[in-house]
């Protein structure tokens, strides 16, 4: 496995998503939502597909909307289905993500990214717009939400969601990538405290507010878990976000611990995969592929007193059953 050795050695740009077709509940584009025609490919590993995965947990469509986890060791050949018997993926019947890709556009420009959507009867992608699928898991696939589910994307927050989400994906989400692979000093140094100047301003509104927007779990709420449940284990150390760890920032750390202590987040998350990752596939970054010991995951599990400011996790609705099988 050669990792990519390009971080690091390269000047770091998000890609936008390539394929940018719905799945919406009028098929507009040609993909109409139906229970058990599409499959979720995601990692564990990776942010932008997390939240894919809290939201399919809180939204109650497991049922509806199949799961392929791919082996968090991506390598040149793009995400694979080596955790699966005989190293395919057990529906799409493919040993790599790159091949749904392929069916719909031989030679397609761009990378193979996680989240992605397949169309399971033509085994063809759907959509790789990792900014997009979860809002539309929220408000497309309202038909096949469990009873109970949240409203994820209020009609009425979501003006104030969209900003809050701009800024974060910005300055935090995406600003960790832009710190853990400048190649250059300044490049690094701006990025790093974009990164902490933003965490900054959004600590004294969660310590006056158990959510970031309204009193309610919001889709504000999943993308900025998923970059901080990642942040003392790989991007402190890993991307050198070092100007402090999540656990010395009184206010950050127990508004991370309510979410992940919430069903639908902390059964979503897995720190092997996302450590191994992370530490072995950027050998640009990390050359010896070492994976670091800690810190101690236990600590996600202790109590964080957020109760106290009130809010209603999933607003008039319910949370999800227990999780069920990882796979």
């Amino acid at each position: 496995m050669s990792g990519n050795r390009a971080y690091g050695n390269e000047t770091f740009q998000r890609c936008k998503a390539h394929f940018t077709d719905r799945v919406t509940a009028d098929g507009r584009d040609g993909w109409p939502v139906e229970a058990g025609r599409y499959r979720l490919v995601v990692s564990r590993a990776c942010p932008w597909a997390s939240r894919s995965l809290v939201s399919r947990r809180l939204l109650g469509l497991e049922d509806a909307l199949s799961l392929a986890v791919a082996d968090p060791i991506q390598d040149d050949r793009s995400w694979r289905f080596t955790l699966d018997p005989d190293d395919r993926d057990p529906v799409l019947g493919i040993r790599f993500l790159s091949e749904a890709y392929e069916r719909r556009e031989p030679g397609h420009p761009g990378g193979v990214s996680v989240p992605a959507i397949v169309d399971v009867p033509s085994g063809k992608l759907v959509t790789n717009d990792y900014q997009q699928i979860t809002l539309d898991l929220a408000t497309e696939w309202t038909a096949l939400h469990r009873d109970g589910a949240p409203d994820l994307y209020p009609r009425e927050l979501r003006d104030e969601i969209d900003t809050v989400m701009a800024d974060v994906y910005e300055d935090v989400n995406n600003g960790v990538y832009r710190a853990g692979f400048a190649t250059g000093q300044k490049e690094y140094e701006e990025a790093c405290a974009g990164v902490f100047r933003r965490l900054e301003l959004l600590t004294p509104r969660l310590a006056r507010q158990r959510y970031l927007v309204g009193d309610t779990i919001t889709e504000a709420d999943i993308r900025l878990f998923t970059t901080l449940v990642r942040f003392d284990a790989v991007y402190h150390g890993h991307f050198k976000c070092n100007l402090w760890k999540l656990t010395e920032n009184q206010v950050l750390w127990a508004y991370a611990r309510d979410l992940y202590q919430t069903p639908g987040f902390g059964d979503t998350v897995d720190f092997d995969h996302i450590k191994r990752h992370y530490y072995q596939v950027h050998s640009g970054i990390n050359p010896t592929g070492i994976v670091p010991l800690g810190p101690d995951p236990e600590g996600w599990l202790t109590a964080h007193h957020r109760e106290e400011l009130g809010g209603r996790p999933f607003g008039d609705g319910t949370p999800p059953d227990p999780a069920p099988d990882r796979h």
